[in-house]
């Protein structure tokens, strides 16, 4: 299918502390990439430039070809809403809105709204339910499915997950991780994933490690 996002020397510093040291990566079309690392090795940071939430001192970051670190923040903007789906450890679920506004609500900004989709997701992910309950009514657990099915609603082409199974028991991690490897099959996205956890990093189709800002192979172990 093709390259679909590549980062290229990568920096990024705050204050003194150099956090990525010139990371490199591509990631095709249809591929997942898990990402595993200690805290505090930048897995994050890589992740919030990836998806254009912030700027990097140096190096690139393309989308579909596109050099997304040249863009203003409405094109940036713009971006994360049409073509990234983004689970990060902050829900950042809106209080106003039910469930199923929750859901639908990136799908609806970029018009691709479709409720059978949406529907399906929240089936898949145990949280149907739920449907008319406001975040402050949830669990941790649950807000983080609402977020992952929000993530996934409007089919984006790329997937950025940071430990989105981190607050599920492991049968509802595995289920999750199902339904995303699922969804990219499915739909031909990309999907890169932190993760401490070395049995679902394995199941995706690369894993790289991210060490004191650069990228090594991963260490052994299970």
């Amino acid at each position: 299918m093709g390259i679909l996002l590549t980062i290229d020397k990568l920096t990024k510093s705050y204050g003194p502390i150099d956090v990525l040291r010139g990371v490199s990566l591509a990631l095709d079309a249809g591929q997942t990439l898990a990402l595993t690392g200690e805290s505090g090795s930048g897995k994050s940071t890589l992740m919030h430039l990836a998806a254009a939430l912030d700027q990097p001192d140096g190096g690139s970051i393309a989308l579909d070809g596109v050099d997304i670190t040249t863009l203003d923040d409405a094109a940036r903007a713009r971006i994360r809403r049409d073509r990234i789906g983004l689970v990060f450890q902050q829900f950042n679920l809106i209080p106003s809105l039910t469930v199923t506004g929750n859901i639908a609500f990136q799908a609806r900004l970029s018009g691709r709204h479709d409720p059978a989709h949406c529907a399906m997701l929240a089936q898949r992910l145990g949280i149907d339910r739920l449907a008319t309950r406001y975040p402050e009514e949830l669990s941790g657990g649950q807000q983080q499915r609402v977020a992952i099915a929000r993530a996934l609603a409007n089919r984006p082409a790329l997937i950025l997950a940071d430990e989105p199974t981190g607050n599920l028991d492991e049968a509802t991690g595995d289920a999750v991780l199902d339904l995303l490897l699922e969804l990219v099959g499915e739909t031909g996205a990309a999907l890169m994933m932190v993760t401490h956890s070395t049995r679902l990093a394995a199941r995706l189709d690369r894993r790289l490690h991210l060490s004191r800002g650069r990228l090594t192979d991963p260490p052994p172990g299970p």
